[in-house]
């Protein structure tokens, strides 16, 4: 893994799914095989494949500081858009916990979505905000699906349980099913108690049409069968009372 510290220009990006993400780092070492992200490698001057280098925003929270005092309205934070704001490396630079507490003594809302458990770490400042939503990205419940798509990425189990530490805290919690992989159809029982809503999504990129055929799984990417399996889930989420978006 390549890590370099650079200092970023600003921090606070415009966002299409909430009015801003913020995202300390740039790569992620989570390494899934169908990440979307990629397209930001380009603007990194990078040369290893994605998911074998992070840039570290080591300016971060100065440059928050700056950019919160100087809007006028505030608006709900997405943390990352383009990166995992809790990868292993957040353990060592602790930069989103430092911009999520900005955030949260600032009156900002703030939407987390993550692989990772360490977000267990911030749990006393996401109690404290005034809006807060964590949200962890489980795409199937067989860990072996998981080791082949999310190679980096921290157990299915671990994730579960943080949501349902957060869920308990009070904290409201989401699941986002996304990309939808064999065996997601598992998931409802194992959340049910843990969520207060669930996404679902397809995989609408190629980067990973490789990994399904190599992997005799071509079959989850077709088109109908992403709605059969799709549709199913989201009624068997609203069976089980968590109201569910499916979103294509």
């Amino acid at each position: 893994m390549i890590v370099q510290e650079i200092q970023a220009k600003t921090v606070l990006g415009k966002s299409r799914v909430h009015d801003y993400t913020l995202n300390a780092y740039v790569g992620c070492a989570h390494d899934c095989a169908y990440c979307y992200a990629r397209f930001m490698k380009r603007f990194t001057g990078h040369r290893e494949p994605w998911g074998q280098f992070v840039d570290v925003k080591t300016n971060a929270p100065e440059l928050l500081r700056r950019e919160v005092a100087g809007k006028r309205a505030k608006g709900t934070v997405w943390i990352s858009g383009v990166c995992d704001a809790y990868q292993p490396l957040e353990r060592e630079y602790g930069l989103t916990g430092q911009c999520l507490e900005i955030l949260v003594d600032n009156g900002w809302p703030v939407t987390v979505q993550t692989k990772s458990p360490l977000v267990l770490r911030d749990i006393e400042i996401l109690k404290r905000a005034a809006d807060a939503r964590v949200g962890f990205t489980i795409t199937t419940a067989d860990e072996g699906i998981r080791r082949i798509f999310e190679p980096g990425a921290p157990a299915i189990a671990e994730r579960i349980e943080a949501l349902g530490v957060l869920h308990e805290a009070g904290i409201e919690t989401f699941v986002m099913v996304a990309p939808l992989l064999p065996g997601a159809e598992e998931l409802v029982a194992l959340v049910r108690d843990r969520v207060d809503s669930a996404l679902i999504d397809r995989d609408n990129y190629s980067h990973a049409a490789g990994v399904y055929r190599r992997y005799g799984l071509e079959w989850a990417r077709d088109a109908h069968s992403c709605q059969e399996r799709g549709e199913a889930l989201r009624a068997a989420f609203e069976q089980a009372g968590v109201p569910c978006r499916k979103l294509y």
